[in-house]
This record gives structure tokens, C-alpha cells and sequence, in this order.
């Protein structure tokens, strides 16, 4: 097992802890997406397992290894672990190259200007190499920082919203070529993130938290057909969520429904559009079944009276 979470407690306020009796398991060679709404302790727990914060009790341990936070280690930081903050850390009076090259060995000059520009092609600034930092947007500086923490073959690389300020062109284009780079080395991968189904297809698991409890730990299927609880379905993309109420007035098996589980039908349940509008490869429809709204997407423009049905449980 590369890495193991024991029954970690760790609070900020001794009045509040954010975890208790945390457990978590990765192995090696994994992809594993870190999901919840802000606050559940995402960025805290990266930290912790780089070794940035102090916990109170239980255990944390990488490759058969127990570690012991910044009171263990003299520099903080795993050996074999980088963290890529949404704070980057750069040196910004010097280059792109010197930013990437800063923990590669100038033994071998070739070999760093090979490796270098190998990992200026995965983030896509092989045009940057010899601008300085401080010139660049944030979504540039954080692509300098990945290819940094690349540049060491960490075993774990743990990464903290990476692509939150980028454009979706550049999400895509970097998504393929991270994800593919970690795959060909093997390394494991960590990744926080607030887009789920933008990076799902990479997943080997999802973990998903809620207020600093691990919820679900499943696998990227799993935990979209059969989510832990409405939350964690939400987390996955636009949902319908019924309360309870609802759910008993329209006689329905589950209490949410994805947009694409409920489809159009020639007799089915009456329903009435509110609003259809484009949306790229399909409409975004608002409806209204017996009084209740609901989202649902379809290949054309809808309007009037339309009839519908809900898919039963996966």
C-alpha cells in the first residue's frame, strides 16, 4: 500500500474538529479524485498528507512508513511527495526553465534541458521557457508549478484544484496530457477538485467529504449510479433533488434524478416546459410535473405540454 490514514484526528479549534477516525487507503499507480464543497477539508488534508500541518492522533503512513508532520521533519514535505497549492510558491524573477529546473541536477545539463522541455510540453508552454514568472497569468503559473513537482518523479503527487484558472481550452489540452504523463510513469495522483465530471473519465476512485467525514470511497461508477446521499450526488453535475414530500406526490423510487433519467416519452407523466435553451449538444429545459420543477436536457427545443418518465434505479 503506498499510502495509509488511521484514525486521523485533526482540528483546527479543539472545540470543532475538522477529522475523526479518518482511514484511507491508496495504492500505488492510482488516480484519485478528492471531492466536497468548500470547507469539507480538502486542502487540509493534502497538507496533512505532505506533512505541512501537525495532527493530534492517529497515523499517516507512506510506503510501510509512519510520518510525523513538520514536528518529524526538519524541512517540511514528504520525501517522494510534491504539493501543488493553489498558492504556487514560485521564484518570480526568474524563468519558466529555472522554475522548472530548480530540483534537477546540473550534473547532467542535457539530460535537465531534455527533461525540462519534455515537461514544458505536457502543460503546454514549451513557448515560455525563458520568460520570467512574475509575467505570467495565474492558470500559466499554475502549469509551471505542476511541471515543477513533475521534474522529481514524485511517488505521490498531490494536487490542489489545479486547473482552477484555466479556460476550458486549456483545461482539456492539460487534463489529457497530465493524466497521461502519470499514467506512463505510473506515478499516483491525488487531484482536489470542484469539477468531478470534468476529470472522471482519469478517476480510479472518487473520495468524496462532507464536513470532514469520508463519505464515499468508490469507484468513479459507483459513485455516480449509487451516490452515498443527495450531497454526493450533486458533486457529480446537475441534479434534481426531491424532498421528501415530493418524492411521496409523485410516488418516486429515489429522491434525485439526473437530468438525462428523465426523457421524453408519447404517454407518460404530463408536464409542462417553463424554459428550453440551448446548451451546445443539447436544450436545457426547466419543467413543471404536478407542480414540481425539474431540469431535464433533450436534443431539441421544447415547449407546450410534454409527457415524461423516470428512470428506474440503476
Amino acid at each position: 500500500m503506498l499510502l495509509e490514514i488511521k484514525n486521523l484526528y485533526f482540528s483546527y479549534n479543539p472545540q470543532k474538529p475538522l477529522f475523526r477516525n479518518l482511514c484511507l487507503e491508496i495504492k500505488e499507480g492510482q488516480i484519485i479524485g478528492l471531492a466536497g464543497e468548500s470547507g469539507c477539508g480538502k486542502s487540509t488534508l493534502l497538507s496533512l498528507i505532505y506533512g505541512l500541518l501537525d495532527w493530534q492522533s492517529g497515523q499517516i503512513i507512506f510506503e510501510g512508513i509512519p510520518t510525523f508532520g513538520p514536528k518529524g521533519n526538519l524541512v517540511p514535505g514528504e520525501k517522494d511527495m510534491k504539493l501543488v497549492a493553489q498558492n504556487d510558491e514560485l521564484m518570480p524573477y526568474a524563468t519558466v526553465y529555472d522554475n522548472v529546473g530548480q530540483f534537477l541536477s546540473n550534473i547532467n545539463l542535457s539530460a535537465k534541458k531534455s527533461k525540462v522541455q519534455e515537461l514544458l510540453q505536457v502543460v503546454g508552454l514549451e513557448d515560455y521557457a525563458t520568460r520570467q514568472v512574475k509575467y505570467l497569468s495565474g492558470g500559466q503559473r499554475q502549469r509551471v508549478a505542476i511541471a515543477r513537482a513533475l521534474s522529481v518523479m514524485p511517488k505521490l503527487l498531490l494536487l490542489d484544484e489545479p486547473f482552477s484558472n484555466l479556460d476550458f481550452a486549456r483545461k482539456l489540452e492539460l487534463r489529457h496530457k497530465l493524466f497521461g504523463y502519470v499514467r506512463k510513469y505510473n506515478l499516483s495522483l491525488i487531484i482536489s477538485t470542484h469539477e468531478l465530471q470534468e476529470v472522471m473519465p482519469w478517476l480510479d476512485k472518487i473520495i468524496i467529504l462532507q464536513e470532514g467525514r469520508l463519505i464515499q470511497n468508490d469507484t468513479p461508477e459507483d459513485t455516480y449510479k449509487k451516490p452515498y446521499n443527495t450531497y454526493v450526488a450533486s458533486l457529480m453535475g446537475e441534479v434534481n433533488v426531491l424532498s421528501d414530500k415530493d418524492q411521496t406526490a409523485l410516488n418516486l423510487e429515489r429522491d434525485h434524478y439526473y437530468p438525462h433519467e428523465i426523457y421524453l416519452c408519447d404517454n407518460g407523466r404530463s408536464a409542462k416546459v417553463l424554459e428550453s435553451r440551448f446548451a451546445g449538444s443539447y436544450f436545457w429545459n426547466l419543467i413543471s410535473v404536478e407542480g414540481i420543477k425539474f431540469i431535464i436536457y433533450s436534443p431539441q427545443v421544447l415547449e407546450g405540454e410534454i409527457f415524461v418518465e423516470f428512470q428506474q434505479m440503476l
